[in-house]
C-alpha cells in the first residue's frame, strides 16, 4: 500500500504532528477534554503545573491542527470553552492508553531507572 506520508522521512510533515502529540501538555489536555467541553481556567486548575502561557500556546496549536475547537460564549464576562473536534476524538483511546499507561507502570519504570543507575554507578 502506497502512503502519501512517511513518518520515517525526516522531511515528512507528520513529524510535526507526532511532535505535538508526544508533548506531555498536549496529551494531558486531549485526555482531559475527552470528558466534554471545559473552560480555560478549569483546565488550568485540573492540570497542575501547566502555566497559563503554555496552556494558551498548546490549545492554539491543537486548535490549528484541528484537534480542539474553541467556542466563545457572549456572556458577561465572555466565557470560552474548549472541546475535542471529531478529528480529536479519533485520538481519545490512544491518548488515554498512553497517559494512563504511565500511571499504571510508574513503579516499574522507577525500579528500572534505579537498577540502571545502580549498575552504571557500580
Amino acid at each position: 500500500m502506497d502512503r502519501p506520508y512517511d513518518v520515517f522521512d525526516d522531511r515528512c510533515p507528520t513529524r510535526l504532528v507526532l511532535d505535538r502529540l508526544a508533548d506531555k501538555w498536549s496529551l494531558l489536555l486531549l485526555d482531559r477534554l475527552d470528558a466534554g467541553p471545559v473552560r480555560f481556567n478549569q483546565l488550568r486548575r485540573d492540570i497542575r503545573g501547566l502555566s497559563q502561557k503554555v496552556l494558551s500556546q498548546t490549545l492554539k496549536r491543537l486548535e490549528r491542527d484541528g484537534l480542539v475547537e474553541r467556542t466563545v460564549r457572549p456572556t458577561v464576562p465572555v466565557s470560552v470553552d474548549y472541546a475535542l473536534t471529531p478529528l480529536g476524538r479519533t485520538l481519545t483511546d490512544t491518548v488515554a492508553a498512553f497517559a494512563h499507561w504511565a500511571e499504571r507502570n510508574m513503579d516499574a519504570v522507577i525500579a528500572a531507572q534505579t537498577a540502571y543507575d545502580t549498575a552504571l554507578a557500580g
